[in-house]
C-alpha cells in the first residue's frame, strides 16, 4: 500500500527505526503493508515523538494524533496534536464572563479552562491561539487569535471555531473568514448568541480553465451558485447538484484538470477521497461522472 505522511509539524519520519526523510505539508509517501504492522515515529523539534504501529488496527481506527484519507492510489496519514516537551505552565490570559473565569494557558497543549462554582471544564486549542486574547462576547467568550477565533459558552464548550479576522466583538460578533477555494472567496459572518444570523460571500477572482471544475465543486460545498460553471442543459440543474454529490467536506485537487476529488467522511478519524469526471462543452461543464 502507498502510504503518503503529512505532518502539521516539520518532523522526521522513521520507519521501524530508518530515517525516510522529514515530511511537514508536504507528503513523503512510501510503500508499506499494514501485514508488517512496522513501527512508525514522527519526531519534531521541542515536541514529544509520536509513535504507532502501521496495521489493520491503525486503518480502521488511528488515534486522536491521526487522520487517514484513503484515495484511488493509498491512503494519506495527517498528523497533529503534537504535546511540547516543556510542560511548564504558562498563563496567557484570563477573563470573568456571566460569572465563568476562564484562564488561556499552555501546558504542554493550548488549554481553556473554564471554572463556574463547583465545576471545571479544560478545552484543546490549536497551537494558533498560544498568544490570543480573551473579550467579553455577549454571554460568551470569544478568544481571538492573529488569524483565528472561537466562541466559548458559559460551561466553557467551544461553540465555534474558525480562521479569520474579527471585525466587530460584543454580543454582535462579525468577522470575514477565508475559505481557501481558488477563487479565494471570503465570508463576512454575523453571530448573534453563539448562531450564525447571516453570512455574505464574496469572491476575488475567477478560475482559470485549470481549476474550472475545482471551483464549480467548491461552490456547491460553500453554497454559492453554480449555474455559471454549468451547460444549458445542466443549469437547471444547479440547485440540486449539492445533493447529486452528498456531504462531502472538501475538495482535492488532482493532475487531471477533468478529474476532481471529494472528501466524505467515513468514520471518525477516517475520511474517503471519491472521484469525478466532467466534460466540457464550449466552455461550460455539461457532465459530471463519478469514477467507480
Amino acid at each position: 500500500m502507498r502510504v503518503f505522511f503529512l505532518s502539521e509539524k516539520p518532523c522526521a519520519l522513521f520507519v521501524n527505526g530508518l530515517l525516510l526523510g522529514n515530511i511537514d505539508g508536504f507528503e513523503r509517501s512510501v510503500e508499506l503493508d499494514p501485514a508488517d504492522g512496522v513501527l512508525c515515529e514522527c519526531k519534531p523539534e521541542r515536541f514529544h515523538t509520536l509513535r504507532f504501529r502501521f496495521d489493520e488496527t491503525f486503518l480502521f481506527a488511528p488515534p486522536p494524533e491521526a487522520k487517514l484519507y484513503f484515495t484511488r492510489t493509498g491512503v494519506a496519514v495527517y498528523l497533529s496534536g503534537f504535546q511540547r516537551i516543556d510542560q511548564s505552565l504558562r498563563v496567557v490570559a484570563r477573563r470573568n464572563v456571566g460569572g465563568t473565569t476562564y484562564t488561556l494557558c499552555v501546558q504542554g497543549r493550548v488549554r481553556l479552562i473554564s471554572e463556574n462554582g463547583s465545576t471545571s471544564r479544560e478545552e484543546i486549542l490549536p497551537d494558533a491561539f498560544e498568544n490570543a486574547a480573551l473579550h467579553e462576547a455577549g454571554e460568551f467568550l470569544l478568544i481571538e487569535g492573529d488569524d483565528c477565533f472561537c466562541l466559548a459558552d458559559g460551561e466553557g464548550r467551544i461553540v465555534l471555531q474558525s480562521d479569520g479576522h474579527v471585525m466587530e466583538r460584543g454580543a454582535r460578533l462579525v468577522a470575514e473568514v477565508p475559505l481557501k477555494d481558488c477563487r479565494r472567496h471570503t465570508a463576512l459572518c454575523t453571530w448573534e448568541g453563539g448562531v450564525l444570523k447571516a453570512c455574505t460571500l464574496r469572491a476575488a477572482g475567477e478560475p482559470t480553465e485549470a481549476t474550472f471544475a475545482v471551483a464549480l465543486f467548491e461552490s456547491a460545498l460553500i453554497g454559492a451558485d453554480c449555474a455559471p460553471f454549468l451547460s444549458p442543459a445542466l443549469q437547471e440543474k444547479a440547485g440540486a447538484l449539492k445533493e447529486f454529490l452528498g456531504d462531502f467536506l472538501s475538495v482535492v485537487v488532482t493532475p487531471d484538470p477533468a478529474v476532481v476529488g471529494l472528501v466524505y467522511r467515513e468514520r471518525e478519524r477516517v475520511y474517503e477521497v471519491r472521484y469525478f469526471v466532467v466534460e466540457t462543452t464550449d466552455g461550460k461543464i455539461s457532465n459530471i461522472t463519478p469514477v467507480e
